[in-house]
């Protein structure tokens, strides 16, 4: 027979770290409206703060860094983005290339598009963004002056908030809770402490859109992400960084409602999820080994944490680069989509004189999704492919992947399927919306809403899996 293992590791790394937050909530009467069916525009209230957070990872020796900037907010759009990202890295003095933004992608905190300056609430946005921008650039410098020496632990664990949201009526696919389907229930947490044991941070990381609040919440709100963070920096005293997984597919069993108590249950659904995973982490800087067999009643297997050699959890490797993905065959044109904006326009005040509601509130949201459609169509880079934006940075037994646009579950489920033997976090909804969706090939056609407005051809996500597989493989 052939002996047990005398060792159980847990994943860690070892780099140097910072994280510094801010309140970046907007003001309670800003322009609102995130969802078509929507009846108001500007925001009513606050339900909750919405949260900036930098984190900064760097080597042990060296001058490379990557600084994530987390954002309470649903996306921006390139310009936004763009604007958002140099008046960061001028106020914290680094060089734009080193700043992903990453969104939660809560549906609640409204939308910061400059497009919407003349709407009611609208002429807030421009300086909000401007703050924004102010606020996150002296959080960079802020942190950037805080690194030190950390250990990074981490650990998985389970949560059921998730399920599948490609639902068929009988009649068509709609965006909406589809029971009896598999959807990954991940959850993968670290916690960063400093060399004398104080916890610096923890860090979330699910797959989950925050879609609890829709078209009847007139709060501003992260959603979910406030009551996890709550709990879990409650339980802790350590600021905690939420990274929104691959959720194309994924939304809360029960969502899209008005009530703030629904968002705050969810929320605490996936913080107690959190908490128990993280409360099952040995100290950084040990593993735990077999200690030998001890007579008792029963000869007992005895175990203990041992130190281990810092050294081999500080290997760092960062890669930056642009993923091109062929534009879909067929794409609107702003031409095209102009012409039925003003058409769903037009039926709108038509619906409104003949006193039929119904029918202009199904016009109205039809208008939205072509304004959207529009201003993204605008903003889309030139040419035959889209250069999709990929940050890879492998430390030591962790490997953490930042990625534009909304990819399936797939991206995760597959990588972590490939490379069993490492802990793989990913943060998705990186930089500019402008990707928009990244469905599994063989959903294109299907009508389903993600594949609809996707603007990458069929095969990009394998295309991105594939990509990412190959940069991971050169350093394992």
């Amino acid at each position: 027979m052939n002996p047990s293992r005398t060792e159980d590791p847990t994943p860690q790394s070892r780099c140097r770290f910072a994280l510094k937050w801010c309140d970046i909530t907007p003001p309670a009467n800003i322009y609102h409206r995130m969802w078509g069916a929507a009846k108001h525009e500007r925001a009513t209230g606050i339900h909750r703060p919405l949260r900036a957070t930098v984190t900064i990872f760097a080597p042990m020796e060296g001058s490379e860094r990557q600084i994530l900037l987390a954002l309470d907010h649903c996306v921006m759009g390139a310009t936004e983005h763009a604007n958002l990202v140099a008046k960061a890295a001028e106020i914290g003095c680094v060089a734009k290339e080193e700043i992903l933004v990453v969104f939660s992608h809560t549906h609640g905190a409204g939308l910061m598009g400059l497009d919407r300056a003349n709407l009611p609430g609208g002429d807030l946005i421009p300086p909000y963004l401007q703050s924004l921008g102010e606020k996150a650039g002296a959080l960079i410098r802020d942190a950037i002056a805080s690194l030190q020496p950390a250990g990074i632990v981490y650990g998985r664990g389970k949560c059921s908030l998730a399920t599948h949201r490609d639902f068929w009526d009988g009649k068509q696919f709609v965006c909406g809770h589809n029971p009896g389907v598999p959807a990954d229930d991940t959850v993968i947490v670290a916690r960063v402490t400093d060399d004398a044991g104080q916890m610096l941070a923890s860090i979330v990381n699910y797959a989950c859109h925050p879609t609890t609040l829709a078209w009847e919440n007139t709060l501003i709100s992260p959603d979910y992400i406030g009551a996890m963070r709550e709990l879990v920096e409650r339980d802790t005293g350590a600021p905690c960084l939420f990274l929104q997984g691959a959720s194309g597919e994924l939304g809360p069993r029960e969502g899209f409602v008005g009530d703030t108590a629904v968002a705050d249950r969810n929320g605490r659904e996936l913080g107690y999820a959190a908490l128990s995973a993280l409360t099952s982490l040995p100290a950084a800087g040990t593993t735990f080994v077999y200690a030998g067999p001890v007579v008792s009643g029963a000869t007992l297997g005895s175990w203990k944490h041992q130190s281990i050699d810092l050294a081999e959890k500080a290997t760092w490797k960062l890669q930056r680069w642009h993923e091109p993905l062929k534009y879909r065959p067929g794409q609107p044109t702003i031409e095209q989509t102009q012409a039925e904006l003003d058409q769903f326009k037009a039926a709108e005040a038509a619906a409104r004189a003949a006193g039929d509601e119904t029918r202009a509130a199904d016009c109205r949201a039809m208008a939205e999704r072509k304004t959207r459609l529009l201003h993204r169509l605008h903003q889309l880079p030139r040419g035959e492919t889209y250069p999709l934006q990929v940050v890879l940075w492998h430390v030591g037994d962790a490997i953490w992947l930042g990625v534009q646009g909304e990819s399936y579950s797939l991206l995760q489920t597959e990588l972590r399927r490939r490379f069993p033997d490492k802990i793989i976090l990913i943060a998705t909804i990186a930089a500019d919306w402008g990707a928009s969706y990244l469905p599994p090939r063989e959903l294109y056609e299907t009508g389903i809403y993600q594949e609809s407005i996707a603007v990458v051809a069929a095969g990009s996500l394998e295309q991105l899996i594939e990509a990412v597989t190959e940069r991971i493989t050169v350093n394992v």
